[in-house]
Formats: C-alpha cells, structure tokens, sequence
C-alpha cells in the first residue's frame, strides 16, 4: 500500500495496514489437536486519521479519505486485539489449519516427511533451549528497531521516517545477504522498515535476525540511516538520507554487545561523510558511549557534530545475542582467551566463580577445555592446580544446582566424548588427597565440602584420565601409583570419619554421602574385592552410635552399586552389612533407625533376587542366620500401624521365598536346645497369624497378598514337619505349639484374600491359575496333621471344634467334603475317651461355634445338606455313634436351617416382624436344648428389636423368659447370665431385681398394668422380707398405686386380633402354609394391618375369601395372603367368678391373657325362602387355639389347633334377641343416671324398634320359627322358640321405661317424634303382650348405688340377668318353657343378630374406631376430678368385649359372635364420650330350678339390682302382631361416667349423626 495511488506517485513503500492474531496456547500444549479443523484468524485494519485531517490533503478523488494516514503502530492495534479477545473483522481474515508434531526436527522430518521436508522453514527459539550439547554451534544476533522521534525540520508536517538497516565491517565495506528478515527468507544486504505517514514518534517494533561469520563479529557494525519518503515520485527521489546511527558488535574489552536496549545518537551532515566508516566509527555510537566522552572532556567533534537541532532526533533498538562462542562476560572471555593473557590466569580463575552460571553452561566445552588446558600447560605450577580444581569444583556445582540439572547429560557426553587430558587424574586426585587429609583445616572446610558434593563427576574426569592413558600408554608406565592415589584417598578419610564427632560433623556427613557414588566409575580401573575391602574399612571406621542413618545410607548405595552384584565383592561385604543391621535390629539397640535398616535389607535381598549376580546360596544362608529372627521379633515388635511395617514384613516375606528345603533344615539344626525350637516356632506362628490377621498391605494389593500367603504356606508347610519329626511322640509332645500351628493354618485358610468366591469370575481364573486354591492345599494338610495326632486328639477337644468347623464352612466342596469327617472323628474321640461314653463338649461347643459363624456370614444350605449326610454317613457305620449320632447330626441340621433363616432374615429383609419370627425360631431351639448362654444372647436381640419397633409388652415379656432363669437367691450369676446392657452385678437376686425393674417400666409403658403390679408384688415381698430395702419398698409400693389408678382412669385402647394365613411355596419355610394369630396395635384397622403385611411381601396376592385355601393354593410356587378380623375368647380369673367387679378391670381379660379366638362365617343350607330369609341362615363359627397366650415374646403366634361348629338361625335369632335387650337396658340405665346425656341416641334406638314403619324384626321370627310347620320339622327346637318368644316379652318392659324417659328429657323439636313413638309402641305392646305374656322388671334395676369410694359403680347388665330379675305374668306354659329351654338348648356361639351377615361383615372391615370424644368438665369437674373415674373406650374395645359374652345356651363354653357379624358403623356409637359401651357378661342362673347353665362372669349386677326397693312399672299391653325386632348393631350402651354424687354433671357430649334408625331389627 503506497503513501498514495497514480502515476505520478511513490511506489515500493512498505505500509502499515493491519493485523491478524490468533492465540495458540491450547495447540502448543497438545490440548487440542484436530488437523482437520480449520481455524479463522480475523483480520483488524489499523485505525486512520479523522475525515476532517484527510480532507486538507490534496488527494485523487477516487480513494475515500479513510485509507490514507495511521494514528496509531500496528504494535499497539496487536496489543488492542490479543485484549479484546473479540474482533470486529466483517468477514475478513486468514482460514488456517494447524497440526503439533512431536519430537526433535530429525524425528519430526523422519516422522512426518509428507509436512516436513527440505523446504520447509525453521524458526529457532529466540534464546537458548534447555540443553546446549557440545558441538552444537551458534551464533544469531537479533536486532529489533523500536522506536524513533525526528524533528520536522523545515517542513510543516511530520516526516514520513523510512529506516534502512545493513551491516558493514570496519572499512566501511557493507556485508552482502546478512540481514533475515524471517525464518526460511533468504538473506538481504539492507533492510528497510515501515514507513508511517506524518507521524513525528514512528513505532516500529520490527525484529530481524543478522547471521555473521564468527571470526567477522569483532570487525562489524550495523548501521541505520533515515530518510523522508515524499508521496510524489518526483520529489522522493530528490530525498537524501537525512541522518545516520550505528552499534559496533563487540565492546572494547572484547566482550559481545549486552543484551537490551540501546539508545543510539542520529547524527546528521553531508551524506559522503556519512557513509565514511573510518569517520563516524571514530564517534560514540550510543548515548552512554556519548555520555562517556562527554565526562572525558574529549577533542571536538569538528564539523561533523551533531547540528542543534539533530540532537532532538533519537532512535531506539535492542538486541539479543544467541550465541555459543561470544560471550558478554568479561571474565569468562579471559578465561577462554587464557593463552593470549596469561599473566592474568590467576585472577581469572578466581573470577570464574563469580560469573552467571547460564553464561557458564553457554559455554561449557569451551570453559572445560580452558580449565583442563591451563592444568596440562601450566603443570609446573601447582597454584593452578588447586585453582582448577576449584573451578571444576564450582561448574560441577553449578550442573547440580536445580536450575541447570537438566545440563548432567551435557557434562556427562563432554567427559566421554570431549575429555581427552591424559594426565588430568594425577593432579585432581593429588589435590583431592590434600583436602581430605588436611580437613581439619577450616579454611579448606567449604572447599573440601564443595569436592565432596562434586565427588561423582571430579572422580568421572579421573577415571577417564586413568582410561585414556591406560589406552594410550598401557599398565606398566606408572606402576602402583594411582591404585596408591586410592588407597590413600581411602586412608585418608578413614582417619577423618575416626576423628571426633563434634569434629567436621557435615564433612563425615558428605563423605557418607557421596563417596559411594564413585564406585561405579572406580570399579573400571581398580580391583573389585580391594575397593570392597576399602569399603569395609571405611564404614568400620565410623564409631558406634555416630551418624546411623547416613551410614545405613552409605551402606544402601553401596549395595546399589555394581560391586555388590558381584559374588567374590558380597563375600566381602555382606558379613559388615549383616553386623550393622544385626546391630541396629538388636533387642538391645536403643535407637534403631528401621526405615533406613528396612531400605537396606530389601535392597541387599533384592539384589540376591536377581539372576545374573552368581551364587547367593550362602549369602541367603548367612542372612538367613544371622538376620530371620530378628527381623521376626522387629515385626512382633513393631506397631501395625508404623509406616516401616511394610517394608520388614516385605524383607521376611523375600528371606523366606529366597531360603530353599535346604536352607529350612540348615536352619532348624542350627538351634542348641529343642526348647529354641519350641521358641522360634512359637513365635513364627504367633507372627504369621498377627500379620494374616492384621492385614500389613491394602486389601486390593492382590500381588503382594497372594506372595505373602504363597510364602507362608510354604514356611508353614515347611514347619510342619518339623512339628512332626520333633513334637509328635508322648514324651515329646507339645500341646501349645500343636495349639498355635492349627490356629494359624485355620487363620490363612480363611483368610479374606484367599477367599476366591468373592473375586470376578476373570479375576478367579487368574488368581488359580497363577498361585493356585491355597485354601485346599493348607486345608488337606490340616486334615493330615489331626490325623496324626492320634491319642492327643483329646487334648483339642473342645478347643479345636471352631477352628475345624471354620475350615468346614470354607465354600468349597473338595475341602469341605474332606474336612467334615473330622467332625465325626471328634465325637468318636470324646465318646472313647472321655469315659461318659458321650460327646456333650464337642455337641456344645459345635452348637456354640456354629451360632456364631452362621451369624457372622458364613454357611449356606449346601453346607447343611452335606454336613448332614456326611456325619450321618459316619455315624450309621459305627458301632455304638449310630443312634446318638444321628439324632445330633439332625439336630445340628435344624439348628442350621433355623439359624440360616435367622441371617437371611436379619441381612436382607427390613421387616423386623420377620426378623423377630426367626429369633424366636432360633431362640426356642437354644431352649430345647438347655443353651442357655446363646438363648439369653437370641432375647436380647429380640428385645432389642421389640424396643425399636416400641412393641413394649413383648420387649417386657422376652426380658421375663431371662428373669425366670434366675432365683431369689445370693447365687453369684455365672457369666452368661449377664448377657447385655452391662447390669454389674454379683448375686442372681442382684440381676433379677434389676431385670424386674426394667419389665415393669416396660409393662408400664405398654400399659399392661395388671402384669406389672403382679411383678411389683413379687418384688416388694423380697424388698420387705429378704433384703429389706424400705426405700425401694416405698418408691415401688407408690408405682404399684399409680397402675391400680391407671387401671380405673386411664384410657386404654384394646387392640384387635388378626387372622393371617400364608399359603403357597414362595413364602419362607417359617411362615409357609401356616396360619398366625396377630395381635394389632393400637387403633389398627383391618385395613391398616393387611396393608403393613403386604409391604413385606410385595409380591404376595391377597385372597378375596376367608374359607381355607386349597391343595392347589397351597403348593403353588406363588404367595397368597389371608387376612380377616376375630375375636378373643375371654378367661376369666376364678378370683373374679361371682364378685362386684368394675368393667374398666374387666376390660383387661377382654384382649389379654388370651388363648382362643372365633371367627363366624355366614351360609345359607337348604333353598332360600324369598319371604324370610331367617329361616336358612346358618353360621359356621371357627374357633382358633394359638401356640401360647397373648400379649406374649411376639405379636403373633402360630395357630396349633383348629376347630368348627354350625349355628342354627334360631340360636342366631335368639343371640340377636338378647344382644338388643341388653342394648335397651343399657341405653335406659344410662340415661336414668346421667341426665346431661343427649337424647337423640335413645330417640334413635327406640324409634328402630317401636316405630312400624322400619318393623320387621319380630314378624321375621314368626314366619320363620312360630309356625306348626317349623314346630313339626324342628320338634327338637321347642323350647329355643320359647325362650325366643320370653325374650321378645322381655323387650317390653325396657321399652316402656325407655319411652317414659324419653318424655322426661323431650325437647320442643322431638314432641312429634315422641308423639309417634308413644302410639307405636302402645300398639306393638299389646300385640306382644297379647302373644307372648306381660314381664316386669324390678324397679332396682336403674337405681344409682354407692361403692365405697363415694363413686358410683355401673355393671353392665346383659340380657340373661334381665331375663333372671323380670317378673312374668302370663300362663305357667309360657314359664315352663322359658324356664326348660336353657336345659335343652344346645350349645351354639352368640350372634349380633343381623339376618343379612356378610354385608355386615364387609361394613365391619371398615368400621371405624370408636372416637374417645373428651368429657366437657366444668370447673367442678376438674377439681374432683381425681375423685372421678374417667371412662373412654375404643371401637375395638367393643369389638373383643362382644366377643367374649357367654353362650346363653352351652353350659360348657364361653362362645362368641362372629366378628363378621359384628356392625362397625360407627355412625351407632353416640356415647362415646361419656363411658365404655362395653357389656359385662353375666351368668347368674335362670329363676327355674331346673338351670343348669353356669357362665364365668360376675353376678355384680345382681347384686346392685337386688337391693334396690322401688316397684316395678305396670306390664304394657301387647300386641299379637308387632313380635319382637332386633338391632342389628352390635353397640352397647356405654357406661355413664362415676362420679360424686354432688358434682354436678358435665354438659352432654357432641353426638353423632346416627343411623340407628335405619339400622334396626326389621329394617333390612
């Protein structure tokens, strides 16, 4: 791009235009490397002058005013674009591919010759690469023009500043093609720069390389002249260079041109005289020369000086030299130029030191050959010689140092390759000589320090002397001289390491250091065992105790070093080595230094390892004796954790692989007494099975593990014999070592790396193929040495049944079928000899042994199918084992089946109900057969799991079964006893009072009062009587009041009892095919309960009915689940038969203590009647026996007996009857006594019953059973229907005082209800009267009575004591059958008398709890309220009362109603709040004399109602139509809340929204 465009114009200027950059770092480092990418490098065009300044030059109207005119260097628009990351480039720029290549450029052309080749161009690195070899010659020196600043003269404007450079010698003679402006550019003769375009302070930053032969530097100068360019052709070639500069090469003291910037001087004048070199080279160059000359009050300049004004121009440049030969240090130069200055050697020489150690490396050859050079010439000399050495000294330093390590190659090639002083080695070995002898010099201290660190390379150049002369001139010219120079040396440093320590600590210290370093070298030129011997005496010279780690170091190096690979070199060094690490392993050592010892000893056993280092035999021997059992005693010795571990262990493990059969009984005979034996093998074995138990490597260092169990299998095996040939006879034998050898060989067998099951399968292949099964190899032989015990098997019984029975559970069939027998042999061994003719240590040991290994993961069902059949195998063959045996063989079996399912159960299913099946299962085994140790283990485990899921009950329970094992006595508790929570005590009496707390805290808890008072009295009875702590008497006497309190007040829900069958093959063989009793918790719906059973087993299907599955179900591979509700069977105390006892006391026996539970089922026999259904409804009432009472150690138990019966629908209707009379009753008691209560409950009731409109209960009966056909097909049925027919009558009574009280209580809103209900119940009383005879009641029967507290006592009056208590006035046929039938009524289980069964018991499943509303208590309420007795219940409080009220009909059971019959509506429970609807069974006898039956419930309520005075109300008429209704819901009236008789009631409790009214008998 020219100044500007025409003919007329310049042409050939170079222009600034732009820029174009890209950042490479990413490519440099091997980041990215994708050859096929291409990469966009935008361009960015420099930035012009404003319009404004462009439009006052004159120019061709064609081109824009923005092309022409710079306002800034495109050095700085190149700093602008690498900053901004970013260009605004509209699309222009390079597109370039880029590709790294490794390796040297001869690797590079070689490699990838289709890139490289002869043409292509290469740019050196400006500098000196890491490592100048010798040889590689170079000599660049790079110019760079900066900047300038040039006066405008005469003209307006700035010049336009065009800068030519060339290079010329002395004579002014220019020097053609010099100049590279680039890499592969050819050479120029003048360089011409940029020219900006007006600019006064012109930027070059242009870089060019000048390539001059080296012998030319000294006579060269650059020079630089300027010249204005004009943009008009014609003018610019007027244009004379207006000023010139120059820069000589070399300084005057012969030194190169200094790197860095130079302000050269622009001087001006006529341009002949400018371009005279003679003339301008006579003047200062630049500024500083200029400033110098000045200082120096020089000549004049003459008319050459620079004008006024050209002392404003200056121009700036900078060079860089990169060259091998030309040095910028002063002193290096006269080193190097010795001879031409040699009176000045001595001062340079010292100089040398000072010099920069890069200049140095720059000229390594060049420096050595100088130094080695004045030594040789200079011999007469000896001065130099110690300079020399001095200055060897210093450049070998220098190659150590961090910073220029990387120049050791080029030192090492300079020795072999460039080295050629023949004599060089008399001299340095001389001076060497001379430091070490006189190192008590201190002045010679740092210098004989600083040979001491150089030693390798100084000893190098002697060597090599020493090779080169004996090259040149052979053995024979100087004799002994330099083998002496050696051993003087030797001598020498011996007398310095036996001076004092104080003494030149850092020389000894150095010499250790570094004097084995030169044994490789030496061993070249001097006899191997002689140096060996040198060496010996060298390191014996040291004193004990001084220097110990850098002695064991010294040693180290020493066995690094070739010498100690040869064997006659060993014989030599070895016994000294041996004895200092015998020294520093010695029991007696104070300090040992083990990790130097540890280096050491694996460093000489590593070399004894290899191949090509001749005979080691003797030398492992020697180790071997010398060494083993101190090592062994370190490793005994040595914490497992120390970091030097490792490195003995390692040590042992490589004696042991190097020492052969030989080596082992050379070994053995060298002990004195058979007692060193007995110690040594003791020791070893104690060892081998710490360092197998303890793991000394990471378990994932598989090499190193499988050597180390491969070596000490050998060793093992190795020892065995040893146990065999010298322990084995009677007199010889020791049980000890015996006892040791099978514990250590059972401890590697099972071993965790030998342990191939665990390993993938590619990993197992590799481990058998390269080590083998080493499980089997030691576990035969184990086998084989318990064989040879014969008679002293005793003595390793019990003892040895774990271990053996370790090695049996080992997963492999080979090994487990060869070491099961010992089993059997065990027992044949205990039977014969033990002289009880049994084998109860083995069997309970084996029992013990097996509980713990099972649980600790090991075992499978393959173990337990082979085990059975071996030892069965074996016993069934012997004489007098085949009964015993077998029995135990089977018993181990189950045991084994019992405690896999434990570990399955415990390690992979979550569900702790599972997991406490299995404990329970193991734990009733260990019962059986009187282990109590393990079965007190099994219940804490259960009661720790009862805990957690805060089953309390149960956890109180489990703990019992443990305190029944314990007297009230001062026993001391033998060990087992205090199994858990580290109870300290000494006596049984001790632990079980203990024990007893804990269950009655839990008893608490679980509120199961009745039981922890029981325990609290047995407790107090020892407290008061035997140990007579009155304290502890006193705090338990006030818990034991609080439970009673608890009883009567506190809230207690009664859980609901599940039936669960689990059928079919998947379910585990605990649970298959079995059915289970399960006990809910509290406020558990049906619902609830089956979902939590199917989340343990998700893939179980639950059956939609509750008959039993068949053979099909059962023996499918599936799971099917059976769920459904029962009921418990009441049993009573005898202590409560016939007694006033209070219902919340009863509550207790309604769910607990109980054994028996029902479940009744709904069916139909015969055709169904579409008028009355009645009449072929049957249930068929299951009864279920569990295997132990509830609550219980579980919240089920498996069911052990089953039982059906069939319930006729008369007997139904009869149940139904009697269950809605004690609901009227109750209902009517309730509100007589509690005025506050709501009405509407009783409107409710009573209007199901009497109003016409929902009859149909009593007219159900009569079709159904008062007809003669009925009579004449069931003639047996006579006085069931009679009792039917008197309990319709009964009905009446309790329905008149109902209505009367529902009148007392009327409210304006229930006047027309009561209205209706009066006009019913007149007619429905007639018809009934009329039909079935009139009954009155005894007025006692509402009236309140006193218990002794103040507080009333409510019974709850069922509907035989109704019957018993009702006076009847109708004709003595009526009474005559009433009072038959109980004695013929066959026994059948009550029902809640809804006809339509099944749709109740699918309304019950989702019944709901009952809500315990609470009691709104006035504020007098809350002040008596500890007077009071609180009552609130649960809907499943009810359900288990109900179930268990007595047959009215069986003298002989206590039966229930189904719980499918049960309504669970709980739309029907309005009372909730104010007190239990539970019915109290009763069974008082009938008034006839003839009764028979009996039933075990209290006769309170006779009591109370006997006493009372007040008349009966008049009998209602009856109607013969209206018979008698039933409620189908099976809700008793609750309780009404005792209380004083001055407190006044609390407000009525929220009812509510009730369906009795469509819920009546009739109104299905």
């Amino acid at each position: 791009m020219e100044l500007k465009e025409g003919k007329k114009h310049t042409c050939g200027l170079r222009r600034p235009f732009g820029v174009a950059v890209m950042d490479i770092t990413d490519i440099i480092h091997g980041k990215v490397d994708d050859e096929e990418k291409q990469h966009f490098i935008p361009f960015q065009q420099i930035a012009m002058e404003t319009y404004i300044r462009q439009r006052q030059l004159i120019m061709s109207p064609l081109i824009t005013s923005h092309v022409i005119g710079e306002n800034e260097p495109l050095t700085s628009v190149l700093n602008k674009v690498i900053a901004a990351k970013e260009v605004n480039h509209k699309g222009q720029g390079l597109w370039i591919s880029l590709k790294l290549l490794p390796g040297d450029l001869t690797q590079v052309q070689k490699n990838f010759s289709h890139l490289v080749d002869r043409s292509t161009a290469i740019a050196r690195k400006m500098g000196f690469p890491e490592i100048i070899l010798p040889g590689d010659v170079r000599n660049d020196i790079y110019v760079t023009l900066i900047h300038g600043e040039f006066d405008k003269g005469k003209k307006k404007t700035p010049k336009n500043v065009e800068v030519t450079m060339s290079v010329y010698d002395e004579e002014g003679k220019l020097l053609e093609k010099a100049i590279h402006p680039g890499a592969g550019y050819e050479g120029i003769s003048e360089y011409k720069s940029v020219v900006y375009y007006q600019v006064k302070q012109p930027s070059w930053y242009e870089t060019v390389k000048v390539s001059i032969a080296i012998e030319e530097v000294t006579r060269c100068h650059i020079r630089f002249t300027f010249r204005h360019r004009s943009s008009q052709e014609s003018r610019d070639k007027s244009e004379r260079a207006f000023g010139v500069a120059f820069v000589k090469l070399m300084n005057p003291d012969g030194t190169t041109l200094q790197d860095g910037r130079h302000d050269l001087v622009v001087y001006k004048g006529d341009n002949k005289k400018m371009e005279d070199a003679k003339l301008y080279l006579t003047l200062p160059g630049t500024k500083v020369e200029m400033e110098e000359k000045e200082l120096q009050a020089s000549k004049t300049l003459a008319n050459f000086a620079p004008t006024k004004d050209s002392t404003k121009d200056s121009f700036q440049i900078a060079t860089l030299i990169c060259s091998t030969k030309l040095t910028q240090n002063v002193d290096l130069l006269g080193l190097l130029n010795w001879r031409s200055n040699s009176q000045n050697i001595k001062h340079n020489l010292k100089k040398l030191m000072e010099v920069d150690g890069s200049e140095i490396v720059k000229f390594l050859q060049d420096t050595l050959d100088a130094l080695f050079n004045i030594m040789m010439e200079m011999s007469d000399n000896e001065t130099y010689d110690f300079l020399v050495f001095d200055a060897l000294v210093f450049i070998i330093s220098l190659i150590g140092d961090i910073k220029f390590q990387h120049f050791n190659p080029v030192l090492e090639t300079y020795i072999y390759k460039h080295f050629s002083a023949t004599l060089a080695y008399v001299k340095l070995s001389k001076v060497l000589n001379f430091y070490v002898a006189n190192a008590e010099d201190s002045s010679k201290t740092e210098l004989l320090f600083a040979a001491l660190k150089a030693l390798k390379y100084l000893f190098r150049f002697i060597i090599q002397s020493r090779v080169l002369y004996l090259r040149f001139y052979g053995q024979s010219e100087d004799g002994d001289e330099f083998n002496n120079s050696i051993r003087q040396l030797f001598f020498a440093f011996n007398t310095l390491m036996d001076r004092p320590l104080e003494e030149a600590v850092k020389i000894k210290g150095a010499a250790l250091k570094y004097l084995p370093s030169i044994i490789n070298d030496v061993k070249l030129v001097f006899d191997p065992v002689e140096l060996s011997m040198l060496f010996c005496k060298f390191i014996q010279s040291i004193p004990d105790n001084q220097l110990v780690r850098q002695k064991l170091n010294c040693m180290t190096k020493i066995v690094e070093s070739n010498l100690f690979r040869q064997s006659e070199c060993r014989d030599v060094l070895l016994p000294l080595l041996i004895d200092q690490l015998s020294g520093q392993l010695d029991d007696n050592s104070s300090k040992p230094d083990h990790e130097a010892s540890s280096q050491l000893l694996s460093n000489i056993l590593e070399v004894l390892d290899r191949k090509d280092v001749g005979p080691t035999a003797m030398h492992v021997q020697l180790i071997m004796e010398r060494l083993l059992r101190r090592i062994n005693r370190t490793v005994i010795g040595m914490s497992r954790q120390s970091p030097q571990i490792g490195g003995f262990v390692a040590c042992m493990i490589a004696i042991l692989q190097q020492m052969d059969d030989s080596h082992y009984s050379h070994y053995i005979s060298t002990f004195k007494t058979r007692q060193d034996i007995i110690d040594f093998l003791m020791e070893t074995f104690i060892m081998f099975k710490d360092l197998i138990g303890k793991n000394v490597y990471a378990k994932d260092w598989m090499v190193m593990n499988m050597t180390q169990s491969r070596v000490f299998l050998r060793a093992i095996n190795q020892f065995t014999e040893v146990l065999t040939k010298f322990f084995m006879d009677q007199t010889s034998f020791e049980l000890q070592l015996w006892n040791n050898y099978f514990h250590l060989a059972v401890a590697f067998l099972t071993h965790e790396s030998l342990q191939l099951e665990t390993f993938s399968q590619a990993k197992r292949n590799k481990i058998v193929k390269k080590y083998g099964d080493m499980r089997k190899e030691i576990g035969f032989r184990i086998r084989d040495m318990w064989y040879n015990l014969g008679p002293h098997k005793i003595k390793f019984i019990p003892s040895m049944v774990g271990p053996i029975l370790e090695v049996t559970l080992t997963p492999e069939v080979e090994l487990r079928k060869a070491t099961i027998p010992i089993f059997f042999d065990m027992m044949q061994c205990e039977f014969n000899f033990s002289g009880n003719g049994n084998f109860h240590m083995f069997e309970n040991e084996l029992i013990t042994k097996l509980d713990q290994e099972v649980e600790g993961g090991r075992g499978d069902e393959q173990y337990k199918v082979l085990l059975e059949k071996l030892l069965l195998e074996h016993c069934r063959k012997h004489k007098y084992l085949s009964s015993s045996g077998e029995v135990f063989a089977l018993l181990v079996s189950s045991l084994l089946e019992n405690l896999l399912d434990y570990r399955t159960i415990i390690m992979h299913d979550e569900s702790k109900e599972n997991r406490m099946s299995c404990t329970v299962n193991v734990l009733n085994f260990y019962k059986e057969k009187k282990r109590e140790d393990i079965y007190i283990r099994y219940l804490y485990k259960l009661r720790d799991l009862h805990r957690d899921s805060e089953n309390y009950t149960e956890a109180a329970y489990t703990l019992l079964l443990h305190a029944e094992l314990l007297q009230w006595s001062d026993k001391p508790c033998v060990p087992h006893l205090l199994q858990r929570d580290s109870y300290y005590v000494y006596t049984q009496q001790e632990l079980k009072e203990k024990l007893y707390q804990e269950i009655i805290s839990y008893f608490d808890k679980g509120k199961m009062w009745e039981k922890a008072i029981k325990l609290s009295k047995e407790l107090a009875e020892t407290y008061e009587s035997k140990v007579f702590d009155y304290e502890g008497l006193g705090n338990l006497l006030k818990k034991r009041a609080s439970f009673y309190e608890n009883i009567i007040k506190a809230m207690r829900p009664q859980p609901e009892y599940f039936a669960v069958g689990y059928y079919g093959q998947g379910f585990p063989s605990f649970l298959r095919n079995k059915i289970f009793i399960y006990r809910g918790k509290e406020y558990e719906r049906r619902e609830d309960f089956s979902l939590r059973l199917l989340t343990q087993f998700p893939n179980a299907e639950k059956m939609t009915s509750t008959t039993p599955p068949g053979e099909e179900i059962k023996s499918s591979p599936k799971q099917y689940m059976q769920c459904f509700t029962v009921k418990p069977v009441m049993s009573l105390p005898p202590s409560y038969k016939d007694k006033p006892v209070p219902e919340q006391i009863l509550n207790y026996y309604r769910a607990n203590e109980v054994q028996q539970f029902q479940y009744s089922r709904p069916f139909r026999k015969g055709e169904k009647d579409p008028d009355n259904e009645f009449a072929t409804m049957w249930i068929e009432r299951t009864t279920y026996t569990t295997a132990y009472t509830f609550p219980g150690i579980l919240k089920w138990f498996e069911v052990k007996q089953i039982s059906t019966e069939e319930i006729s629908p008369l007997e139904n209707a009869i149940e139904t009857m009697e269950l809605t009379n004690e609901k009227i009753s109750n209902c009517v008691q309730q509100h007589a006594w509690d005025r506050t209560l709501s009405v509407h409950p009783l409107s409710m009731l009573l209007s199901g019953i009497v109003d016409p409109a929902v009859m149909g209960g009593y007219s159900n009966y009569e079709k159904a059973f008062f007809t003669e056909k009925y009579l004449q097909e069931h003639p047996e049925d006579q006085e069931k229907i009679e009792l039917l027919k008197r309990l319709i009558a009964l009905q009446m009574p309790l329905l008149t005082e109902g209505i009367r009280i529902h009148g007392e209580k009327l409210t304006e809103q229930l006047k027309p209800l009561h209205d209706r209900l009066s006009s019913c119940f007149r007619e429905l009383k007639e018809k009934v009267e009329k039909l079935y005879g009139v009954i009155t009641l005894p007025p006692n029967l509402t009236e309140r009575k006193q218990s002794r507290t103040g507080s009333i006592v409510l019974p709850y009056i069922m509907s035989s004591t109704l019957r018993r208590l009702s006076i009847t006035s109708v004709t003595s046929s009526v009474i005559s059958t009433s009072s038959n039938s109980s004695d013929n009524a066959p026994s059948r289980p009550g029902s809640d008398g809804s006809i339509l069964e099944p749709l109740l018991e699918r309304r019950a499943s989702s019944g709901a709890r009952v809500e315990d509303l609470p009691l709104k208590e006035d504020t007098e309420n809350r002040i008596s309220k500890f007077k009071r007795k609180d009552w609130s219940l649960s809907k499943s409080q009810v359900i288990a009362e109900k179930a268990s009220e007595p047959d009215l009909m069986s003298p002989a059971r206590k039966a229930q109603r189904p719980k499918s019959l049960q309504l669970s509506d709980n739309r029907l429970t309005p009372f909730h709040g104010s007190s239990p609807p539970q019915s109290t069974p009763l069974s008082p006898p009938p008034l006839t004399p003839k009764a028979t039956r009996t039933l075990s419930s209290p006769s309170l309520q006779t009591d109370g109602l006997m006493t009372t005075g007040v008349p009966p109300p008049p009998p209602p008429k009856s109607k013969p139509y209206e018979s008698g209704q039933r409620n189908s819901t099976e809700i008793a009236p609750p309780l009404p809340i005792r209380r004083e008789a001055k407190v006044p009631p609390p407000p009525p409790p929220k009812t509510r929204k009730s369906g009795l009214l469509s819920s009546e008998p009739g109104s299905q």
